[in-house]
This record gives C-alpha cells, sequence and structure tokens, in this order.
C-alpha cells in the first residue's frame, strides 16, 4: 500500500479523477473547506470516482447532496481490492467523514472481531460485536466483501473461524476430527492441535498487523524470520513462512472479492451438538458419553466391528473396542450388530459400569430394531438409543414408524454424523490391519 495521497492539481474535479489510476485504492472527497466529506474504495479508481460526475449521479438520491458539495477529491492507491477495504474502514473510523455518518456507530454494519481470551484465537464475520474479549476492526460498508475479505486472508494466514472452545491442555482435541478447511490448506487446525498456541497466536499477530496496515513492515519481518529459521536448519518453519510470504505478496487480487466467499465449512460444535441432541431426543440431561457402532465385512466374510466413544462431544480414544464377531456366518448385519451390542452391555453390566448416556447405530430401522431385540435379550434397560441412516441422513428412534429429518445444517445432526464417520473409520481400519496381517501370513 502507498502512504502518498496523490498531489493536488489545479484541475476541477470531473477534470481531475481522469487523471487517477486504473488500480485498486481509496477515493476521498473534499468540500470547500478541504474537509473530507466522503470516504469511498474502489477496484478502479479511476471509474468508480468518475461515477460520481455524471448526470446520473447528479440526480440519484443517495448521491446527490454529495456531488454539489464536491470542491476536489483525491486518493490513495493500495495493492490490492483487500487492502482498499481495510484502509477504507480505517479512514471512515478515523476521520467520520459528513456522508459515512451511518457507519459511525450504527451496529447493524459487519464488523471483522478477533477473539483475545481464548488459546487459539478466532477470526469472525459479526454483526452484533462483543463488548470485551475481542479485536474489532471495521464497521465495513459491505457484508459480502468483508465475507469474500476473510476468505482471500485465510488463505494467507490459516486461522480459524469457527466457534470451538478449544483448550490446548485438554488431550481429546487431538482426537478431533478437523473441518474441510484443514484439508484444503485454508486452517492450521487448532481443534486437532496440528499447531501450538505460540506458533497459531504469531499467525493472529501478523494478520492484526496487515489489518492495521502495516503490510510492508510484516513482510520485512517475515523474511527476517525465514531467513533466521533457516540458519537455525528449522526449515519446515522456514518453508511455512516462505509460503506466507508469497501469500501476501501475491494479494494484488483482481476481480470482486464477493468471488472469494468460502462456502461454509461444516464443522462440529461439541457443546452446541449436545444441547441440539438434548432437545430434539427429550433427553433430561445432556448425553455426554455417547458410543457409535459400525459393521464392516472382510474380504472371504470375515465381519469385524468397532464401538467408538465421544465424551462431551470429543472423541475419547481409550474408550475404543474392536471386536470380531465370532456367532454369526457369512454376512449378516443384524446378527453382528446384535452380536456386538450384546458382548458391550454385558461387559459394562458385569464390571458395574457406567452405560453410554446415547447409543448411535450406523444403518436404519432394522439395525435399530436389532440392537433393542438384543437389550432386551438381556435384560438390559436400555440408555437412549438411535440409529442414523447414511443415504437421507434420517434418525429413527424407537417405537417411531417414521424417521425424523434433522436440518442439515444442525449441531446435532453434525456430531451425529461426526460419531457415525469416526466409528466407520475405525471398523475399516481394523479391516485393513487384518487384511494386511492375512496377506503375511
Amino acid at each position: 500500500m502507498t502512504d502518498d495521497v496523490s498531489s493536488d492539481q489545479p484541475l476541477v474535479p470531473k477534470e481531475k479523477v481522469k487523471t487517477f489510476p486504473t488500480g485498486p485504492g481509496v477515493y476521498l472527497m473534499k468540500d470547500e473547506q478541504a474537509r473530507v466529506i466522503y470516504v469511498g474504495k474502489a477496484v478502479n479508481l479511476r471509474s468508480r470516482a468518475g461515477s460520481y460526475f455524471t448526470s446520473a449521479a447528479a440526480t440519484e438520491r443517495r448521491t446527490a447532496e454529495l456531488v454539489t458539495e464536491i470542491a476536489d477529491l483525491d486518493f490513495i492507491e493500495t495493492d490490492s481490492e483487500v487492502d482498499a477495504l481495510l484502509l477504507e474502514a480505517r479512514l471512515i473510523k478515523d476521520i467520520q467523514p459528513r456522508f459515512n455518518s451511518d457507519l459511525k456507530d450504527d451496529k447493524t454494519f459487519p464488523y471483522l472481531q478477533i477473539t483475545t481470551n481464548e488459546d487459539f484465537p478466532r477470526v469472525e464475520f459479526t454483526r452484533k460485536p462483543a463488548s470485551k474479549g475481542v479485536k474489532l476492526y471495521g464497521p465495513f460498508t459491505s457484508a459480502k466483501q468483508l465475507r469474500g475479505t476473510i476468505t482471500v486472508l485465510q488463505r494467507v494466514f490459516k486461522f480459524r473461524n469457527c466457534s470451538l472452545d478449544i483448550d490446548e491442555n485438554d488431550e481429546r482435541w487431538r482426537w478431533f476430527r478437523p473441518c474441510l478447511l484443514a484439508s484444503i490448506n485454508q486452517c492450521t487446525a487448532p481443534c486437532n492441535l496440528r499447531i501450538s498456541k505460540e506458533e497459531y497466536r504469531e499467525d493472529i499477530r501478523r494478520l492484526k498487523m496487515f489489518l492495521e496496515g502495516k503490510k510492508t513492515k510484516l513482510l520485512n519481518e517475515l523474511r527476517e524470520q525465514m531467513l533466521e529459521a533457516s540458519k537455525e536448519l528449522k526449515f519446515e518453519k522456514a518453508g511455512r513462512i516462505r509460503d506466507q510470504i508469497k501469500a501476501l505478496e501475491s494479494l494484488n487480487l483482481r476481480g470482486n472479492l464477493e468471488d472469494h466467499i468460502q462456502p461454509e465449512a461444516f464443522y462440529v460444535d461439541p457443546k452446541r451438538g449436545l444441547k441440539g441432541l438434548k432437545k430434539i431426543l427429550g433427553l433430561p440431561d445432556l448425553p455426554r458419553v455417547i458410543e457409535g457402532v459400525d459393521i464392516a465385512h472382510l474380504q472371504g466374510g470375515e465381519t469385524v466391528a468397532s464401538l467408538v466413544q465421544f465424551i462431551d462431544g470429543l472423541p475419547f480414544k481409550h474408550g475404543y473396542k474392536r471386536y470380531k464377531i465370532r456367532t454369526v456366518e457369512g454376512i449378516d448385519d443384524f446378527a453382528s450388530m446384535r452380536e456386538v451390542v450384546s458382548r458391550r452391555f454385558r461387559s459394562l453390566r458385569n464390571n458395574d459400569e457406567r452405560y453410554p448416556d446415547l447409543l448411535l447405530v450406523d444403518g436404519g430401522k432394522g439395525q435399530l430394531s436389532a440392537v433393542m431385540s438384543a437389550l432386551a435379550a438381556i435384560e438390559v434397560d436400555p440408555p437412549c438409543v438411535i440409529s442414523l441412516a447414511k443415504q437421507q441422513e434420517e434418525v429413527f428412534v424407537p417405537g417411531e414408524s417414521e424417521s425424523r429429518k434433522l436440518s442439515r445444517h444442525s449441531f446435532a445432526l453434525r456430531l451425529l454424523q461426526s460419531v457415525r464417520d469416526e466409528a466407520h473409520r475405525f471398523a475399516q481400519a481394523y479391516h485393513h490391519i487384518l487384511r494386511r496381517k492375512s496377506t503375511f501370513e
């Protein structure tokens, strides 16, 4: 971003604007007393600022009054549309131009909010900024462009924008499955503790520098850190910093920022998921312990099963179990499910251990009926048992002939899907272990 405002020229505004560059930046409209009365951003400064001096702008309700008071104008050229959007927000906040007055205090306008009281701060789009525990940037004039900017910046600084409450000292997060953003290298996945608190906070500090217009200083700092990491033979760290430098230097994106808006990545919020399940299933308390069961078949007809355990919505690896099906010949999912559930609940009862609050079965009404008959056969008063059918993501509850279809966006369904998918992954992993063992033998 350039720091120099273009010099005054002895031209009337309508002619002066024709000398503006055609790149991105911010334009400043001034009155006869040289006071800035309006600040705007542009992808093409000459075209956007010039649009105020057309016959249409002179009669348009939103611009007519402004146009009559423009006695001069200037511009600040920026490296990218992202820089222009951020600079516009800073200038409006600092100068508070009269024709931008609607943005001064109106909390309905969007803000970029960074939390400050968490191990791994999150970066959020919000129209209702928190009063404490956050660092605010804005307000911004365009919600869509701010969303696009957050996506672009996330590719550089790889921050999280989910609402998870991540505690670095809680080892259970090591078993949490990150959302799609980690897979596409747009988040460093602190939810899986793939990055330390210190390293993540360093990325957030760099993001703040950029948001505050210190891009040149940030690039110089990054180059020094990259060289230092290389000298210390920390090549992985040096490579990560190098990639960040390249991303920052190539930030001069052209086109509409709105085109960069990231489709929602469906992450699992454990707390909201548990609350949702309590409400949907009519449970007296939160289902703090959830167990999921899945069946897998080996070549030749051998069947295995997996049981995974989630505590407070997070995977608890020490509670995972694998089973070889002993009493079933051939492929019979219903009979295999009956055997696994019988063995699991007999073991819990004999060892005087707590039953799970919720048992999730992978499948439809048939699998659910098999589980309920197995529990009845061993005279176990069952906990809440449901099944989740994969094709339509339907939830089946005992005693109900019709399935329950939860919203695809509900946190309750996402948590159930997380348990189901983890049970499937664990069953397949056991399947592969036995297959490799069979091959070696």
